[in-house]
Parts: C-alpha cells; sequence; structure tokens
C-alpha cells in the first residue's frame, strides 16, 4: 500500500528531465524566485473581474462551514467533491492551485463520538447484560484532540478525490511560528514552490492540534505581518508570501453585504473598495470556524495590499457549488471582488437604481410632456448630424480596419445623413403616439355602488436593451422608452462604442427638459452580458437585438427575468400553384434580396410542384441567379433534379445571407405542415390568386405575422406605423410581432370607493355586485351613487 502510494505522488505531469535535475541538487532552504504571469504587474492585483482569467496561482481557501455538514459533526462530502473536481480542473488547464483548508476539526469530532459512543455501548451492555443505550451521554471534545484525530483522515479523503482526476497532492500543517521565524518561513515557502512545481496541490491547514487558543482581540499586525489566527489570515498570509494571483475564499454567505445578511436593507456588494470599511456594518460568524465577516474583509484587504486579487463567495449553495470557482476564474460576477481601482461611474447596479427611481418621475409626467421630451431628441438628431456621423466615422474605420465584421454587420453599424433624416421621423410618430399611451383607461366597471373599477396602461418597469453594432437602436428603442414611461438601461456593441456615447448625450440633454436626465442609463463599464442578466431583482425586461446566437445567449442567462425576442428569423415564402408570375418574382426578390441579414429576410422558400418545370419557375430561378443568391436544395427538390445544387444540411437554417433554401411541397396543408415543423414562428408568406388558398394559409399558421402577397420585410414596426420596435417577439404571451409602444406596457387595476363598502364573499351575502360596464373613452359624469 505504502509502495503504491509513493507512485502515486511521484506520478508527475508536465515534469521534464531539467526539472528534475535542478530539484534533486538545490538546498531546501533556497527559496525560488517566482515572477508573476504575463500580462500582470507584479505585486499589482487585477482592477476588474474580467482580469481573472489571467490568474495562474491561485489560492483557494475552504471555510469550516464550507467543508462541515449542517450538524458540524463530519464533512460535507458532495460539495467537497464538486470543489476538488473544479480545482482539479484548472489544475490541469495549467494553473497552480493551493488549498487552505478546514475540516480536520469536524472530520475528527465525528470519528471521536463513534469511538466513544462504541466503547459506551459495549461497556453498559456487558454491565447490564443487555442493550440499554437511553442514557448514554456524550463527553464535551476538546478541539485539539478533535483536531489530531481527524488529520488523517481529511488527507486521505482530499487524496482519494484528487486521484480520481490523476492529480497529486501534498498535506502541509503550519502554525504562526513558522511564519514568525524566517528560517521556518522560507523551508515552507521552498517546499511549496517545489510541490507546485512537480505539478502537485498542496493542501493547507494549521496544525490545530497544538495551536493555542485564538486569541479574541488579535488582529492584523501592521502592513508587512498578519498574525495566523484563523484560516483567513492563513490564506491571506500564504496568497502574498506565494506571489498568488487569486485568493478565493468560499465562506456560507453569497459575499460581503452592505448590513448584515437578511435584514430588510441588505445588499450584496459586488465590488469592494479599501475606503468602503466604513460603510460596512458586520453580523455575527457563521454557525463553525472561530472567523467572521470582518475578519474575511480585513484579511482580504491585507491580501490585496500585498498584490493579490480576492474574492469572497460562497460554497454552500447547491445550485452554484459546482461551478462557483471556476466561475470566479472566467471573470463572472460571483460573490464580492476586492478591489484597489474605484471606477470613475457609477456601477451597473447604482445606474439600474437610478433608472428606476428616475423613471418614475417619467411615468409621473404628462403625455405632453413627454412628447415634448421625444421630439426634442429627433430635433437633436438632424442639429447633431455632423457630430453623430464623424463619431460613427470613427467606429467604422476601426471595424473595417480590424476585419473582425461582415459586410452585413458593417452596414448595421454605418449611419448615413438618411438613416438619421428617417429615424427623426420614426420618433416623430412615436411623440405622436406617446401622448395615450401611459394611463389610458382599457376597461371601466361599475361593480357595485360606490365601487368603479378601472383598467389602466402602466410602464412595465426597468427596461434592459442589449444590441449589437446597430448605433440607430439606441435613439429608437429609447424614445419608446420615454413614451411608456420605462427605464433604460442600454448595453450596446463595442463595435460602435463613440457613436453610442454621442447619442445617449443628445439622450440625457432631451431628458433634461423636464429633469429625467437617468431614466435612460448607457451600460459602458466591463459589464459581461451574464452578469447583466442576474440582476433579477433590478430589472422587469430583457430585450436583445442583434444576432440568433446573442438571443440564446441571453435566455439561456436570464433565468429570473422575462425576455422578449427571438432567437432565429427562419421565414419561409411559400409559392402556391395558383402564383402570378409578376407577383411572384416581386415578392421573392424583395424578401431575400433587399436585406438579407435581417430577421425578417426569406431563409425558405417552398414551391409547389406545378410549379416545376414551368416558365414560372424558370424565371424565379433565373432572377435568384442574377441576384447571386445561392440556393440549397431541400431532400424533395434535389430529387426532381439531374443536377441539383447544393444540398441543404438543415431545413431549419437561418443564413442571414444572400443564400436560402428551396424545397417541393404537394399541397398548402403540406406547406403549413413544413413550416410548423422547421420554422421558427417569425414571418411566413404565401403568393396565390386563390383566396380560398390564403385564408386557409392565413388561418392554419400560427406564426407571429402572416401575410398574404406581401414581402416578408414589411414585418417592421415603422411599416406597421409603429414609428420604431424594440424588436420582433415569437413569444406566446405579451407581445407579439413587431413591438412597438403598445408591446412596452402592461396595467394595473384601480378600484375607487368611498370606503363605507366591504367586500362579501359569504353564501348569503347582502352585497350586491352589478358589474356594470362603463364608457372607456371619458370619466364618469355626475357624481358617485350614495347609500
Amino acid at each position: 500500500m505504502l509502495l503504491q502510494r509513493l507512485t502515486l505522488c511521484l506520478r508527475v505531469p508536465k515534469f521534464s528531465p531539467r526539472h528534475k535535475c535542478r530539484l534533486l541538487f538545490r538546498p531546501l532552504t533556497q527559496v525560488r524566485d517566482y515572477t508573476a504571469p504575463q500580462g500582470r504587474a507584479t505585486n499589482s492585483p487585477f482592477a476588474h473581474r474580467t482580469e481573472l482569467r489571467q490568474a495562474k496561482r491561485i489560492v483557494v481557501k475552504l471555510g469550516s462551514a464550507v467543508v462541515t455538514r449542517g450538524d458540524e459533526c463530519g464533512l460535507a462530502l458532495g460539495r467537497l467533491a464538486s470543489i476538488v473536481e473544479q480545482v482539479a480542473m484548472l489544475q490541469n488547464q495549467g494553473r497552480e492551485m493551493i488549498i487552505v483548508t478546514s475540516g480536520a476539526v469536524a472530520f475528527g469530532k465525528q470519528r471521536l463520538r463513534h469511538e466513544i459512543l462504541l466503547s459506551q455501548s459495549v461497556r453498559q451492555a456487558l454491565h447490564s447484560g443487555h442493550n440499554q443505550l437511553k442514557d448514554i451521554s456524550l463527553p464535551v471534545l476538546e478541539a485539539r484532540a478533535c483536531a489530531a484525530a481527524g488529520q488523517s483522515g481529511l488527507m486521505a479523503l482530499y487524496e482519494a478525490m484528487f486521484t480520481q482526476y490523476s492529480t497529486c497532492t501534498a498535506q502541509v500543517l503550519v502554525t504562526n511560528l513558522d511564519f514568525h521565524d524566517d528560517q521556518k518561513r522560507q523551508n515552507l515557502i521552498s517546499t511549496l514552490q517545489e510541490l507546485l512545481c512537480m505539478n502537485i496541490v498542496p493542501i493547507i491547514n494549521t496544525n490545530d492540534a497544538v495551536v493555542p487558543p485564538p486569541e479574541p482581540n488579535s488582529d492584523l499586525q501592521g502592513v508587512n505581518v498578519i498574525s495566523i489566527k484563523d484560516n483567513d489570515s492563513l490564506a491571506a498570509r500564504l496568497a502574498v508570501e506565494m506571489k498568488a494571483d487569486l485568493l478565493i475564499a468560499l465562506s456560507d454567505v453569497e459575499g460581503l453585504y452592505n448590513s448584515p445578511p437578511g435584514t430588510d436593507d441588505a445588499k450584496l456588494i459586488d465590488i469592494f473598495y479599501p475606503g468602503d470599511q466604513q460603510s460596512i456594518t458586520y453580523g455575527t460568524k457563521s454557525r463553525v470556524g472561530i472567523g467572521g465577516m470582518e475578519a474575511k474583509v480585513k484579511a482580504a484587504l491585507w491580501a490585496l495590499q500585498g498584490g493579490t486579487s480576492v474574492v469572497i463567495a460562497n460554497g454552500t449553495n447547491p445550485k452554484v457549488t459546482g461551478h462557483v470557482i471556476t466561475d470566479i476564474v472566467e471573470g463572472k460576477k460571483v460573490g464580492t471582488f476586492f478591489s484597489e481601482i474605484k471606477p470613475a461611474g457609477p456601477t451597473v447596479e447604482q445606474q439600474t437604481e437610478m433608472a428606476r427611481n428616475s423613471g418614475r418621475a417619467l411615468a409621473s409626467l404628462h403625455p405632453e410632456q413627454r412628447s415634448e421630451i421625444i421630439c426634442h431628441l429627433a430635433g437633436l438628431l438632424t442639429e447633431k448630424k455632423e457630430e453623430i456621423l464623424a463619431a460613427n466615422k470613427v467606429d467604422m474605420d476601426l471595424a473595417v480596419n480590424a476585419g473582425h465584421l461582415s459586410p452585413a454587420m458593417l452596414k448595421r453599424l454605418s449611419l448615413s445623413p438618411a438613416k438619421l433624416n428617417s429615424l427623426a421621423i420614426g420618433l416623430r410618430q412615436i411623440a405622436v403616439a406617446a401622448q395615450e399611451s401611459v394611463g389610458r383607461v382599457l376597461r371601466r366597471t361599475r361593480v357595485a355602488h360606490n365601487l368603479e373599477l378601472e383598467q389602466i396602461t402602466v410602464p412595465i418597469g426597468v427596461l434592459l436593451v442589449i444590441f449589437e453594432a446597430r448605433p440607430d437602436c439606441l435613439p429608437q428603442v429609447s424614445a419608446l422608452a420615454i413614451a411608456s414611461g420605462n427605464a433604460l438601461l442600454l448595453k450596446g456593441g463595442k463595435e460602435a462604442t463613440n457613436t453610442n456615447r454621442v447619442l445617449h448625450q443628445l439622450n440625457q440633454e432631451a431628458l433634461s427638459l423636464h429633469g429625467v436626465r437617468e431614466a435612460v442609463q448607457l451600460v459602458s463599464t466591463r459589464e459581461e452580458i451574464e452578469d447583466l442578466c442576474r440582476l433579477d431583482k433590478m430589472i422587469d425586461l430583457i430585450i436583445p437585438r442583434g444576432s440568433s446566437q446573442l438571443v440564446k445567449d441571453i435566455q439561456r442567462a436570464a433565468k429570473g427575468i422575462p425576455v422578449l425576442g427571438h432567437s432565429e428569423g427562419i421565414c419561409h415564402v411559400y409559392v402556391d400553384a395558383d402564383a402570378s408570375m409578376d407577383k411572384v418574382i416581386k415578392i421573392v426578390r424583395d424578401s431575400k434580396c433587399d436585406y438579407p441579414a435581417a430577421c425578417n429576410s426569406m431563409e425558405t422558400m417552398l414551391i409547389h410542384r406545378d410549379i416545376l418545370r414551368t416558365p414560372l419557375f424558370d424565371q424565379l430561378i433565373d432572377m435568384l441567379r442574377n441576384e447571386r443568391v445561392k440556393i440549397h436544395a431541400g431532400p424533395r427538390f434535389a430529387s426532381y433534379l439531374t443536377f441539383s445544387p447544393s444540398e441543404a444540411k438543415s431545413l431549419r437554417t437561418e443564413y442571414s445571407d444572400l443564400e436560402c433554401c428551396m424545397e417541393v411541397v404537394d399541397s398548402i396543408q403540406d406547406a403549413v405542415d413544413h413550416i410548423h415543423k422547421y420554422g421558427s414562428s417569425h414571418t411566413d408568406v404565401i403568393v396565390t390568386e386563390n383566396e380560398d388558398a390564403a385564408e386557409q394559409f392565413l388561418q392554419q399558421l400560427d406564426s407571429a405575422c402572416v401575410f398574404w402577397n406581401v414581402s416578408s420585410r414589411f414585418a417592421d414596426g415603422y411599416r406597421f406605423g409603429l414609428g420604431a420596435e424594440v424588436g420582433i417577439s415569437t413569444a406566446r404571451i405579451h407581445a407579439r410581432g413587431p413591438v412597438g409602444l403598445e408591446g412596452l406596457l402592461t396595467t394595473k387595476w384601480v378600484l375607487r370607493g368611498d370606503g363605507h363598502t366591504v367586500a362579501d364573499f359569504s353564501e348569503h351575502g347582502t352585497m350586491k355586485y352589478l358589474h356594470e360596464n362603463l364608457p372607456v373613452g371619458q370619466p364618469l359624469a355626475g357624481k358617485r351613487d350614495s347609500n
């Protein structure tokens, strides 16, 4: 068995003979010089979460609450296994992982209790002649004895778990004296350096079997010294001594709160800065362990000052434990990140709070005032045209030089005087509609005498609109949010950074007209989209504008926030047997060739089999060839041809280019069935002169937009007369199709009474419910009835 363990520990991956020679002949007291990873200055912590991906040497501190079970007797094996898996995965990526762990006391307590119970039961059985275990009591177990009994078992458990991932571990027990004595400290650091060099994960713990009880008033001492009184301070000291890039401290809370978790006003702090200590109110320490959040914060700040980045996060939540460490290393917004650099502007949480507060003021304005803001914004688009176009030229030049954007994306990014004039016209249409949006009575009912019920339109709340390289989206969406009284967060693509900044300045100038400047916010920080989608308590609706992949990513990430949009725009045009040749050519050309990258562009053309080998079919193919449209043949269409085009890999493809799929169907019903199976419920078209066939198509198809003898490109808010749209929704509830002003409103019920009427739901209730519908176009005339 011993030979097997030695063989396991000598199984050193990524270990060259050159390194082996250096290890054999170098004195143990020599400390290896460690240089910081490339891309990061030595002794300088990361400034932003996204930079954590560069972390090479990582210390993971596992608090007692993370390692132990709820009864404090024994280890949380499932939780520990998921943590080991993440550490092993990062280790196998080439990172250097160090674990500072608790748990020896809990593991030892479990073993000692078991031994004591077994011993007492045997003695009692021998004494009484039969098993009577009712009066067995357990003595108070001393922590040092528990630690002595639990250390070996804890390490054996770690070794067994890491072995599953072909990762070797080594145990290191330390005390405060190991850091105070220079020779011992150098030996410790040298040992850890050698272990890391051999791709071994050091598992470190305080030697609780011999350490004295912690001093209640001991604290961090000076700048260069920290007293080792718990595993928080131990992890901080080791991280600095080892020049680690990142310290991850896992506890039983989500991170650092501005007040004790569970209190009404407690808010999780995303980023904590050294100067913010005075704004924190600490609660009690965790159920186990000797530290608390205050000790964690002090240790974190000490490590940060020593050049190590720190994140405090929850390691006990079953929903995130399986990926909490890897999420932190990937730069995701998990727990509290400690940073020395405070950004000049507000955080996205602060922006959302400002937008909500100012949005409520926006909603309370008179409709004419909201219209005035939008009209002013429309005027600014033409007045500041040169400034907008100059900023857009900078973005275009950068995009062209980078070479990352497709021609279709470059077209979306580009602005022109004509585009700006068209935007201004659309905004003025929205301004007119804004006068009859918020507060409109949809239904008015006299429930009973002196009880009048109204259903009125109100804003949804805070909208988050995420759009890619399309700056014209910014003023459109802003105008719709203003008209509907909604607060708005805008997250634009980095390709349009300069254009978006100028357009947002115009937004704020227009909003300042009536003192609601903060109602629309442009998120310009390094926030990842996935992090924004986690603000479920602050954002009410997410609207993505961009590629199908963007929409899918947002729908996947926004688990607690509704998403309005469509993931794909697989639009069909069905050419019926009774179709007009001229109409077919015009509709198909416009649907496919006008703007191939648009979500309402035709992606699949279905043709009735009777059209094959007719002049109509020949002219249709010639037109597509002249427009340089690449045709992908569906299975049935390919079977009719001797030399067919390339066969479609899938009948559910959004090409977003001068490409389309062509397939043959036998009837209108076959076309409807095909669209239901392969479509995306976006926009589908029938071209026919047969009215009965058209009505069958329009009635049976359940897409958001269904057209007869009309191009699919008409699925657009501007062409529908909505002024503009925030997107096209294929959802089954709320707004559907092109979503304009109406889609950004919800309703609330208002009940007015005289204070003398109470609800009576008893079987023999005496209250008479009238449920009399009243006109909604004007307020009720005269006075309310009186009893």
